[in-house]
């Protein structure tokens, strides 16, 4: 299993939940305290408290996710490690920026570096769009 994309999303797994448990344990645990004695005062049983919090935290969950992926994004070490960098096999582009670099290639190195941080800006765009369109229908 040693050097394959499966070990390397299982690293990646592993580096990436503890930050998202983290994050979403502290949202929902500020969220209930804020909303316990409402949701208690209407009666509402587990279940409905448990899908109401996680409705009402959704943009904040969300932020904990994008907290997750930056953080994968960014791996190099244990990708490297459990992967190898082989070409075409398992080798992602912060491992070929990783190789660039070694091997002098700065500018294309630069330019893989540039687009990685282009990926994650359009996705937290993309994202953040999404959740403002959404408050904007919320409150029409």
């Amino acid at each position: 299993m040693l050097y394959t994309p499966t070990a390397m999303i299982i690293a990646q797994s592993i580096l990436v939940t503890p930050i998202i448990a983290a994050l979403t344990r502290q949202v929902i645990e500020d969220m209930h305290s804020e909303y316990d004695e409402l949701l208690r005062s209407m009666g509402s049983r587990r279940l409905s408290t448990v899908a109401t919090l996680l409705w009402d935290a959704r943009y904040s969950l969300l932020t904990a996710a994008l907290a997750g992926l930056g953080r994968a994004l960014a791996e190099v070490g244990a990708v490297m490690i459990v992967g190898g960098n082989i070409n075409h096999v398992t080798r992602v582009m912060t491992t070929a920026i990783a190789l660039e670099t070694s091997k002098g290639a700065l500018a294309l190195a630069l330019g893989l570096g540039i687009i990685l941080v282009g990926l994650s800006i359009l996705v937290n765009a993309g994202l953040m769009g999404l959740r403002k369109s959404a408050e904007r229908l919320a409150y029409a």
